[in-house]
């Protein structure tokens, strides 16, 4: 190992609106692992976060409140604050982006700015709700993607097909807060340059900045050319004011990231810390962001510029996750998905069952995770209780009743003893790969296929029928002694997943002073303490009742049965409403974990489409590609495993392979209307 490196980690920011759930805990339960491990291996690592509090959304519900929006966000960060720590989430300074640092901060980035000339003025047209009398935040704008055309999207970011805009090229847009249909009002807004940051950020972002597929990602804003940002909002809004710009308020995403210097320059006030040593142009320190795949261009693109063009150091690198979906699906409030951190803890109260299994499915990609309930309750039972503590809860007892607690020595040992230990030893550099590229599912399957090795040593030397022997009461020492080491290290490995629990097998069963270290690995212990139960599996019961306690009842449906729909018409103008379009088939190809779709590309006319179509049995890929067929081009995109499928092609049959392509006759044309 080198010398100790300094580090800052940072999560991004949960709003103070709303509470913890388990989406959330994902990130923060991924970078609290992350900053313990760096830890344990003697870095000098901080970790610091803040609650997000500006913005148009907390205005409005402190008003619904009746309370000033400072208590609002003060309870809020109470109560994030608590759900953060009884889920192990160990913070170095957790605080405030509504704070006299991030003012001046923020302000001074601007001032900078604003000097080289990045900030310009010009006056824009704004949707305006006439019933509230307010200017209308993008989130609090809804209408038809001007994209992909989805249905109900927010008025900066559409969630089907992750394309940005602005909110006037909304399709029918309406308002949030009222349901009028916003009118266009000219207002003067602030901007910041970033067209002329594109040369620094093509090469910041191929730099070995991002993951791979983030930088493909920004591939697609670099192709649609950026645009500059609008930095600036109208009052009302709860924020900080604009120098010398009086009723213009920073926009949220300005000085939501700029809390990550807040929250550490906050710290440095009283932890003795140098701040510019962290932030300064000249930093030798090391800067990594964990964030959520849907916040990518802002802290891509938007805050690499604002920090380059302002003086200080840019991110070491910047770790981007996926979503979490529960049992398959995003989470549901009529299916009882949609789950708290409070509820989890209340029906739940082993926080750490949840951080296993997040650790599980967590790697060091962008991919999506999925919380099966069922699989959880399963899993959680099986590996950790039925293999890692299922090792000391058995060897123990013959340690502590035949030998008073004292380890056999690692000296002359069997073949076999010794090569377990060894085994045990050897994966730590691995482990600690693995660990340094968040790939914390390829940690645990390690450390459980060891785990699997211990018991089988175990089970085939038979203690309780050693115990019997008089004469092989070495044996038995050796064998139990063997068997509490591979558990020591196997919890040295486990310890930035499992803080608590490791710490109790630390102190109560080996007596040492404090929790794991890496160095710990270095000496095996000579004795233990009586064993005391450390964990209870989860009973199935309580999954349910954490599902019925989070389910809210369904209003009566306004659409029909399946059974009665079958049956249901519709009329010449309902069928008019669906555009049927001539397309190419540019490219196909076989979708990877699916039994039935093919992945295309259509051209109609111009304009390419990714369409997952259902006719893997019918039809081999090269037999798709060149062909004309009818799609329905004004479906709603419609996000899946795979990825966003854009349209429907048609085809009939009675499925197998009976499924036949609607094919236009050939004189037609890529785009061309169906009547």
């Amino acid at each position: 190992m080198n010398g100790p490196r300094d580090i800052l980690v940072t999560s991004a920011l949960p709003y103070a609106n709303g509470p913890i759930h388990l989406g959330h805990l994902v990130e923060y339960i991924q970078t609290d692992i992350w900053a313990r491990f760096q830890r344990m291996r003697g870095h000098r690592c901080y970790y610091v976060c803040a609650d997000d509090t500006h913005g148009t959304p907390i205005m409005l519900r402190a008003e619904v409140e009746q309370v000033a929006p400072e208590q609002l966000i003060a309870r809020m960060q109470e109560e994030h604050l608590r759900d953060f720590t009884e889920f192990h989430i160990a913070f170095d300074n957790y605080y405030s982006t509504n704070s006299q640092e991030n003012r001046a901060l923020a302000e001074g980035i601007y001032l900078k700015l604003k000097a080289r000339g990045l900030i310009e003025s010009r006056t824009i047209e704004q949707l305006y709700d006439p019933v509230k009398n307010m200017f209308l935040p993008d989130r609090f704008i809804k209408g038809e993607c001007p994209r992909c055309h989805g249905q109900d999207q927010y008025g900066d970011a559409c969630e089907i097909c992750g394309g940005t805009y602005q909110p006037t090229e909304l399709i029918n847009p309406y308002s949030a807060l009222s349901g009028a249909a916003p009118i266009r009002k000219q207002s003067d807004h602030y901007f910041f340059r970033l067209r002329e940051c594109e040369d620094f950020l093509r090469e910041w972002t191929r730099a070995g900045h991002l993951q791979p597929e983030a930088a493909n990602k920004l591939n697609e804003w670099f192709t649609a050319g950026l645009k500059n940002w609008d930095i600036s909002r109208d009052a009302p809004y709860f924020g900080f004011e604009i120098p010398e710009a009086p009723g213009k308020y920073f926009y949220v995403w300005l000085d939501a990231p700029i809390g990550y210097m807040a929250s550490f320059k906050n710290l440095c006030e009283h932890a003795e810390l140098n701040f510019d040593a962290y932030w300064g142009a000249a930093s030798k320190a090391e800067l990594y962001h964990f964030i959520g795949k849907d916040i990518l261009y802002f802290h891509a693109l938007f805050w690499p510029a604002l920090l380059h063009s302002s003086g200080y150091r840019t991110p070491s690198r910047i770790f981007a996750h996926g979503f979490l979906t529960v049992n398959g699906e995003k989470m549901s409030k009529s299916r009882g998905t949609f789950i708290t951190a409070r509820c989890y803890l209340d029906h739940i109260n082993n926080p750490e069952y949840l951080r296993y299994y997040y650790a599980f499915k967590l790697n060091g990609t962008m991919e999506d995770i999925d919380l099966n309930l069922a699989d959880f309750a399963s899993r959680v039972n099986a590996d950790l209780i039925g293999k890692y503590i299922n090792i000391a809860s058995r060897a123990a007892g013959f340690i502590t009743r035949r030998f008073d607690g004292e380890l056999a020595a690692p000296v002359h040992c069997p073949e076999d003893a010794r090569a377990l230990i060894q085994n045990s030893l050897d994966v730590a550099g691995p482990i600690a790969e693995n660990y340094e590229g968040r790939n914390y599912g390829a940690v645990l399957r390690e450390v459980m296929r060891v785990a699997d090795t211990v018991n089988q040593y175990f089970d085939r030397h038979q203690p309780w029928l050693l115990e019997k022997d008089p004469v092989r009461k070495e044996e038995l020492q050796l064998v139990c002694s063997k068997s509490l080491h591979a558990f020591y290290v196997l919890s040295v490995y486990l310890a930035p997943i499992l803080p608590n629990l490791t710490e109790r097998v630390a102190r109560d069963l080996f007596g040492l002073d404090q929790g794991f270290n890496w160095r710990d690995l270095d000496t095996l212990p000579a004795r233990i303490r009586p064993y005391r139960h450390l964990i209870t599996r989860i009973d199935p019961k309580t999954i349910e009742a954490l599902v019925a306690a989070n389910r809210e009842s369904l209003k009566p449906s306004t659409i029909a049965p399946a059974a009665s729909r079958a049956t249901e018409t519709i009329t010449v103008e309902d069928f008019g409403k669906i555009d049927l379009r001539i397309a190419r088939i540019v490219s196909a190809e076989l979708v990877e974990g699916a039994d039935k779709l093919v992945k295309l590309t259509v051209d109609l006319g111009g304009a390419q489409r990714t369409i997952f179509a259902g006719i893997k049995s019918a039809y081999a890929p090269e037999q798709l590609v060149g062909r004309l067929t009818v799609v329905v081009a004004n479906l709603a995109s419609r996000k899946m495993r795979f990825g966003v499928s854009e349209g429907m092609v048609l085809a009939a049959g009675a499925g197998g392979k009976d499924i036949f392509l609607l094919n236009p006759d050939e004189g037609a044309q890529p785009g061309m209307r169906v009547k």
